[in-house]
C-alpha cells in the first residue's frame, strides 16, 4: 500500500507492556505499526531491525513471541510505547496526531527501572518533552 493512501484512524495502543520487577532498561518505542498491531505483539514486521539487533546481543533464537519475552526478562529488559494512543495512518511516525501518552509511573514503580532508552526519533522527541513538562512544573 502506497504510504500516503494509508488511512488515517484513531489507535489506542493494543496490547501491555514486557516488563517484570526485575526490568533494569525500559526500551520504548513510539507507536506500533500496523503488522504489529495484526499480530499483538512488538516490532512484528519482518523487515524491521530489532529483533535480530536484540538476538546479536548474545546470539539468541529470537523468532516466537516466547523466545522474545524471554529474552527480554533474562536481559531485564522492558518493553513499551511512548504513546497510549493517537491518530495515525498505517505505521507512519510522520502522521502521528492528537497523541496520549502512557503513564509509566506505575511500571516504573513495580520495577528496578534506572535506564530508559528509545527505538526512533518520535519516541525519543514525546520522552524529551514529557521531561521537559515535568521539569517545568518544580
Amino acid at each position: 500500500m502506497n504510504k500516503s493512501a494509508a488511512k488515517t484512524e484513531k489507535i489506542v495502543h493494543p496490547f501491555t507492556p514486557i516488563y517484570d520487577a526485575h526490568s533494569r532498561v525500559l526500551i520504548l518505542g513510539s507507536m506500533p505499526s500496523a503488522a504489529s498491531r495484526q499480530q499483538a505483539f512488538y516490532y512484528a514486521h519482518p523487515r524491521n531491525r530489532f529483533w535480530p539487533l536484540m538476538a546479536a546481543l548474545d546470539d539468541s533464537l529470537l523468532e516466537t513471541v516466547e523466545q522474545r519475552t524471554a529474552f527480554l526478562h533474562r536481559r531485564h529488559f522492558a518493553l513499551w510505547d511512548v504513546i497510549a494512543s493517537c491518530t495515525i495512518a498505517g505505521s507512519s511516525d510522520a502522521s502521528i496526531r492528537d497523541v496520549q501518552v502512557n503513564d509509566f509511573q506505575p511500571l516504573l514503580a513495580a520495577t528496578e527501572i534506572k535506564t530508559i532508552v528509545t527505538t526512533g526519533k518520535t519516541a525519543g522527541c514525546i520522552r524529551n518533552m514529557l521531561r521537559l513538562k515535568r521539569e517545568w512544573r518544580r
